[in-house]
């Protein structure tokens, strides 16, 4: 395993999805991921991610440091509290986590997840 230093970019195409069709709630959101890095044990990962507009259901079982760099999104917890978060503002999702992510303007995040417990 390299200790060199990992540019986290956009390289390439990027990995394309869409929500499970089980916890879509609206539109027919295309997302992508370019992730730059992943350590050995599985456990972290660092890249980019982005969205077209849409709605689902989350459930977190990793942590996740957010920095939106494009659009705006909107999450909402199974017990009602409202976020809304645009470019430049960071966040972090704890484990455990359940509610809805809205993308309000096609967005694009750079990300950090870290899986407890691998």
């Amino acid at each position: 395993m390299s200790t060199e230093i990992i540019p986290v970019v956009m390289a390439g195409e990027g990995e394309s999805s869409r929500p499970p069709a089980d916890r879509l709630l609206a539109g027919d959101p295309v997302q992508k991921a370019w992730n730059a890095y992943s350590d050995a044990g599985e456990s972290f990962h660092a890249g980019h991610w982005s969205s077209t507009r849409g709605v689902w259901r989350v459930r977190y079982t990793e942590c996740e440091l957010c920095v939106l760099t494009a659009g705006r999104v909107e999450l909402v917890s199974e017990s009602g509290v409202r976020q809304s978060f645009g470019p430049g503002d960071a966040f972090v999702v704890p484990a455990g986590y359940s509610g809805t992510w809205a993308v309000l303007e096609d967005c694009t995040k750079i990300y950090a997840i870290f899986m407890p417990g691998t």
